[in-house]
């Protein structure tokens, strides 16, 4: 059985939560929720949120708490959200004003309580 957790509109550039979810990617929850907190980046409080929530949703689609053990992280990725303008300026050359960007990303996380099947490459 599988459940899913999205997280999106999120204030991280995507390629620095990727590097977080390479670590976890394909492991138990015991074991990543062991390495996650040894993670040095800022997007790991994103990843832990995530993963909480994607756990929390299995459970209630079990209809049983499953054991930390019993649960993997069979899928995770995150893509480019939108990077919209902010209500916000700075000053430009020639008077002008020029809105901020700020990078937005979308993370999508699956849990299952079997392992992920390791494909072909």
């Amino acid at each position: 059985m599988e459940a899913i957790a999205h997280a999106r509109f999120q204030r991280y550039g995507y390629r620095k939560v990727a590097l977080v979810l390479e670590q976890i990617r394909g492991k138990s929850l015991a074991k990543a929720e062991y390495i996650l907190p040894s993670v040095r980046m800022k997007a790991t409080e994103l990843v832990t949120k995530t993963l909480k929530s994607a756990v929390a949703n299995l459970n209630i689609k079990a209809g049983k708490k499953l054991g930390s053990d019993g649960v993997y992280v069979t899928q995770a990725w995150v893509g480019m959200g939108p990077m919209g303008h902010m209500r916000r300026v700075r000053p430009a050359p020639m008077g002008r004003a020029m809105t901020i960007k700020k990078k937005v990303c979308h993370l999508t996380m699956v849990v299952s309580d079997t392992p992920a099947k390791k494909g072909k490459k």
